[in-house]
């Protein structure tokens, strides 16, 4: 199922936005430039996981010094303070927990009325070709892939969907 979330020039930097599909509530993050969906249920006690303070992720080299990383971030549930990745669902309290479902975000340019880009079912060219005119894209949708991803590898951290 692919969900359109809301236009580009809509979703500025920093905002989220929450979206339902049947029973499904994901929660759509744009950090910097990037995208994240994830499942708006945190599996530690069911809360409202989307709701919750989001935050760059911090290293360290050492005492007194430390480097966000803007682009990445964590979320935490607004009922208990639980940390999981936005790119990957993974929790970072509770050993064993399962993570949070995240979905593929794409940014996707408007194609409506672009005809198909090779012959359909093998079927030749006929003798008339209709008039066409120049179409050009001006809006960009936000859209969230809800078909299964793989499983993430644990300790791994993998990239958020860009656009």
């Amino acid at each position: 199922m692919r969900i359109v979330v809301c236009r580009l020039d809509e979703f500025p930097p920093g905002e989220r936005r929450i979206v339902q599909a049947g029973r499904r509530s994901i929660g759509v993050f744009r950090v910097g430039d990037r995208f994240y969906a994830i499942n708006n249920h945190c599996p530690h006690q069911g809360g409202p996981l989307c709701l919750g303070r989001t935050k760059p992720w911090v290293s360290s080299s050492g005492p007194g010094e430390f480097v966000l990383a803007e682009d990445d971030a964590l979320l935490a549930c607004p009922w208990h303070g639980w940390e999981y990745d936005l790119a990957t669902g993974q929790s970072f309290l509770g050993p064993g927990e399962p993570p949070v479902r995240t979905y593929e975000v794409s940014v996707e340019a408007e194609t409506a009325g672009q005809p198909p880009a090779e012959p359909r079912g093998g079927r030749m060219p006929g003798p008339y070709v209709a008039d066409t005119f120049p179409v050009h894209v001006e809006d960009a949708y936000v859209v969230v892939e809800t078909t299964p991803r793989p499983a993430a590898v644990p300790g791994a951290r993998a990239a958020g969907g860009a656009g």
